[in-house]
């Protein structure tokens, strides 16, 4: 893989975004928050020695990585505890709150473990694509990343039923992601960009992008990166905390927002951690001002009624096509 080294190519920085004035979004039911839960599935994607990578992965359990002279079996048994045991665990869950999450979905991770994809199927979850390989897309060549765009495209397709609407990358999205995904054109939005609370339109006016923004921040992966969450309730009174300020904010006449929780089956899979998804949901669940949505539903009901509240055609217009900064690449 060729790192680039254009570093003024690419989306033109935005700022300002919507400022002190923001739309006044309504969303079904009249909702203060939406919430939308991304089940990140990476297992079987990651970077393995076995499939011809240059180095392991270092985003199991431990931070810490071993040389690429020889496999790393802890992280690989670390990732494999998402696919065989936590993936059902959270699969149970939802099933049983019939809550409607969205997977970000690593294609080989599905291939290798096509059952996913048919309980994706089976409990109607949509799937954002993340890549057909779990890799760094900035370390790939414009052709690496369109193929792995193609491909993932295709195998998620055929495990589903569907084709993905979104796509984000593992985590640093290269200075092509957006062009390429804009090109391929069956894609409604992408959501490589942490860096707003609502989604947002980029690129000229004449043909805006929606972004759907993720979060690194209402995330599980503060059980791996410091400084960590002590206990599993640290995570849950960190996403209560979250929606209570978020709803306070639009009750006092400040807008509605969106908050994306962004999970891993190799993380919150765990039995203690899992205890925190489930308080998360029956929090939720339990206010009358919170909704839970699909990440494909959210973006749909935005492109369908943004006029309504005033959203400019595209709030972050400039003279580049690709918009925003990538830079606030989504972690995966």
């Amino acid at each position: 893989m060729a790192v680039q080294h254009d570093a003024a190519a690419g989306p033109v920085r935005d700022f300002r975004g919507y400022g002190r004035h923001i739309p006044r979004v309504r969303w079904p039911g009249d909702a203060s928050l939406v919430v939308n839960i991304v089940l990140n599935y990476e297992t079987g994607a990651e970077y393995s020695l076995l499939d011809g990578d240059d180095r392991n992965d270092s985003w199991g359990e431990y931070s810490y990585q071993i040389g690429p002279h020889v496999r790393d079996l802890g992280t690989e048994t670390h990732f494999e505890f998402g696919s065989r045991s936590g993936i059902w665990r959270l699969a149970r869950l939802f099933d049983r709150y019939q809550a409607p999450i969205t997977i970000g979905a690593c294609a080989r991770g599905l291939e290798r473990n096509p059952e996913v994809a048919d309980w994706i199927t089976e409990a109607g979850h949509d799937v954002i694509g993340h890549g057909y390989r779990w890799a760094e897309n900035s370390e790939m060549t414009r052709e690496e990343e369109r193929e792995d765009l193609h491909r993932g495209i295709g195998v998620i397709t055929e495990l589903t039923g569907e084709r993905p609407l979104g796509w984000y990358c593992r985590s640093f999205p290269s200075i092509h992601t957006r062009e390429l995904i804009r090109e391929e054109g069956g894609f409604l939005y992408d959501s490589d960009a942490s860096n707003d609370e609502l989604p947002y339109f980029v690129g000229a006016p004449s043909s805006p992008f929606l972004v759907v923004p993720y979060s690194k921040v209402y995330n599980d992966v503060r059980y791996l990166l410091s400084p960590t969450y002590s206990t599993p309730h640290d995570f849950f009174e960190h996403l209560r905390l979250a929606v209570d300020y978020l709803c306070d904010e639009a009750a006092a006449g400040e807008g509605a927002r969106m908050m994306t929780v962004g999970l891993h089956e190799r993380w919150s899979g765990q039995a203690s951690r899992a205890s925190a998804i489930r308080d998360f949901l029956e929090y939720v669940q339990d206010r009358t001002d919170v909704r839970l949505m699909r990440r494909v539903d959210i973006a749909q009901w935005w492109l369908d009624h943004h006029r309504e509240w005033g959203s400019p055609a595209s709030a972050t217009a400039s003279s580049s096509a690709s918009g925003p900064a990538q830079a606030n690449g989504a972690s995966g």
